[in-house]
């Protein structure tokens, strides 16, 4: 018997069949289907670093002077060379209160009065201190130079440090560091400091301790601001929409009788040498465990410096991240990953961080650890090395984009004494770099064995998968214990 097929029907089969035969295979989708292959950056941008003078005043203020006409605006950034590291010992925070209470009263205008002319220009005002560094920042648009310029040398050289002041920015911290200490990931960047720097300056908390901010007197500030705030200390960056000679004889008005001052010795402090530790800061309650990872590295003026840069850019920065294609893309494991290298006067770190559920805690340490010494133990691919220097060298038109930025990167060579003229050609000297300069700084500098963790969460959810993927002899402590004033917590 032979059954009869309709017309419709007989299209609709052979359509179907045509479609059969044009999907591919699994096969041949895995072979032409790249799916983890980006495309090529665009070309980088060209960048041209502008012009820039370096002035001296006769009391020894730096000045760095750069015409910059795109926008009709002048940033004056007064950095002054000292910060955390050189608080009073017993006393961390000194410094960071000092620098916020700058803009909260001089001896001729009150706080409310500074930010209400601020306002009244359209200007910004930024004070702080960082480790090495305090600073005043004053962003005013061309007209307002000469009242910029004014509140800068008075907020810099003229704070009133009013008891009521000084109490309210107290109370603002302390506030602060409260809501901090709840947070696992502040825990484990404040503790991860204190291992691997020890009993440096540079491992301390640099907005302090509650027990520390408490203790700061009106006369520890006053103490501080004598001892630091000097013109033989400080470098003055004035960019923007400015003519240099007038922009100088301005500087000289404001800046010319600011007296010179002996400076305090410096602690110069060996670093630790790595040593591997684990500490579990013992958080109960915590669905999330904090991760951080790393040792002490080079200081900002070691010429091995860009090399070890880009290296941790391609561990777990832009441009790179093989901890992010593990942790996240690979596994699942977690949101984030990612490492970052910090480099100071005498030394500085590197750290790789991620949050994950407390479940996979020791499956996620075990693989971070790997990648570090899979990157010390490995060549880098040219592909790997060619993303980390596309992003750096695409991204250093963005980094003199504005006056503010420029004067950031001036003072940032001034202060650590580098090479002003290294700064244009940057993108030069980050294209340079192969393979092997990787390999080499990457084998000098990494010590996978001798790693600082810290994990902060509810231990008992992840305590014993420590032991079992290889961490032994692991340190546990109660947050409630926890001490950061002292190098053993």
């Amino acid at each position: 018997m032979k059954l009869a097929i309709s017309q419709p029907v007989t299209i609709i089969l052979l359509a179907f069949l045509l479609l059969v035969v044009s999907v591919p295979t699994v096969a041949q989708r895995s072979t032409d289907w790249p799916r983890e292959s980006p495309p090529p950056p665009l070309p980088a941008k060209a960048a041209t670093f502008p012009h820039y003078e370096i002035r001296n005043l006769d009391n020894g203020l730096q000045v760095v002077l750069v015409k910059h006409h795109e926008q009709p605006a002048v940033n004056l950034r007064l950095m002054i060379g000292a910060g955390s590291a050189s608080d009073p010992e017993g006393k961390s925070g000194v410094a960071a209160l000092t620098g916020q209470l700058l803009a909260q009263g001089t001896t001729d205008l009150g706080a409310t009065e500074i930010a209400e002319k601020v306002d009244a220009v359209g200007g910004v005002l930024d004070v702080g201190a960082g480790t090495e560094l305090s600073f005043v920042n004053v962003l005013v648009m061309t007209d307002s130079f000469e009242f910029g310029i004014d509140l800068v040398g008075d907020i810099a050289r003229n704070p009133s440090f009013t008891q009521a002041e000084i109490d309210r920015q107290r109370q603002q911290v302390l506030s602060g560091l409260r809501v901090s200490y709840d947070d696992p990931g502040y825990l484990a960047g404040v503790v991860f400091g204190r291992l691997v720097y020890g009993e440096h300056p540079y491992g301390m908390p640099p907005n302090g301790t509650p027990e520390s901010v408490q203790q700061i007197t009106r006369d520890d500030l006053q103490a501080f601001h004598n001892a630091y705030y000097a013109p033989n200390n400080a470098l003055l960056a004035v960019v923007g929409d400015i003519d240099v000679d007038e922009a100088f004889l301005e500087v000289e008005r404001v800046f010319g009788d600011w007296a010179q001052k002996a400076m305090p010795a410096v602690r110069e402090m060996e670093m630790l040498q790595p040593a591997h530790r684990v500490v579990v800061v013992d958080k109960p309650g915590s669905l999330q465990t904090a991760i951080r990872v790393g040792h002490v590295a080079l200081p900002r003026v070691s010429p091995d410096y860009q090399a070890f840069d880009v290296a941790i850019k391609i561990l777990g920065g832009e441009g790179g991240n093989r901890l992010g294609s593990v942790l996240r893309t690979e596994r699942s494991l977690t949101y984030s990953a990612s490492a970052d290298f910090v480099s100071r006067r005498f030394g500085g770190d590197f750290m790789g961080k991620t949050e994950t559920r407390s479940a996979a805690t020791a499956e996620v340490l075990r693989l971070m650890v790997d990648e570090v010494a899979r990157l010390r133990g490995e060549r880098v691919s040219p592909r790997e090395l060619e993303n980390a220097q596309a992003y750096l060298a695409g991204s250093f038109p963005l980094a003199i984009e504005t006056p503010n930025a420029i004067a950031a990167q001036v003072l940032e060579s001034l202060l650590y004494g580098l090479d002003l003229d290294d700064l244009p050609r940057y993108p030069n000297r980050i294209n340079q770099l192969t393979v092997n300069d990787i390999q080499q700084v990457t084998q000098m500098y990494l010590q996978p064995e001798s790693l600082s963790i810290v994990l902060v969460g509810e231990a008992s959810a992840f305590l014993s998968d420590l032991q079992a993927a290889g961490f032994k002899d692991v340190e546990v402590m109660s947050i409630e214990d926890l001490d950061l004033e002292s190098v053993d917590f």
